[in-house]
C-alpha cells in the first residue's frame, strides 16, 4: 500500500454545511473502505487548510479515483501528495 497525505480546504458549502463534519468523515471512510484504501486519519487543522487526511491506497489510480469521488461532493479541495514511509525512504536511498 502507498501513503498519500491531503490537504483539505473547505468550499463555501463545506463550510455552511460543516455541522455534518462528522458524517462526512465517515461517508469519506466507508467509500475509502469500499475502494480498498484504508483511511488512517482525519485531523480538523488550523491555518491554511482546514483538515489533513492520511491514506493508504494500493495504487496512485485507486487514490485518484477516490479524490475524484469526494470532489464531486462539492464539500472541499484538496491538494494531495504521495507519502513515502520510513522503509520505503531506506529503500530509495540505498538505490542511489
Amino acid at each position: 500500500m502507498a501513503g498519500y497525505i491531503s490537504l483539505v480546504q473547505f468550499t463555501s458549502q463545506g463550510e455552511t454545511t460543516v455541522k455534518d463534519l462528522p458524517k462526512r468523515i465517515d461517508a469519506v471512510k466507508k467509500t475509502a473502505a469500499g475502494m480498498g484504501v484504508n483511511t488512517v486519519g482525519v485531523w480538523l487543522t488550523m491555518g491554511q487548510y482546514d483538515l489533513v487526511a492520511i491514506f493508504d491506497a494500493p495504487s496512485d489510480h485507486v487514490m485518484g479515483t477516490l479524490l475524484m469521488a469526494l470532489a464531486g461532493k462539492g464539500n472541499g479541495s484538496s491538494e494531495t501528495m504521495r507519502a513515502f514511509s520510513e522503509d520505503e525512504i531506506r529503500t530509495l536511498v540505498s538505490k542511489m
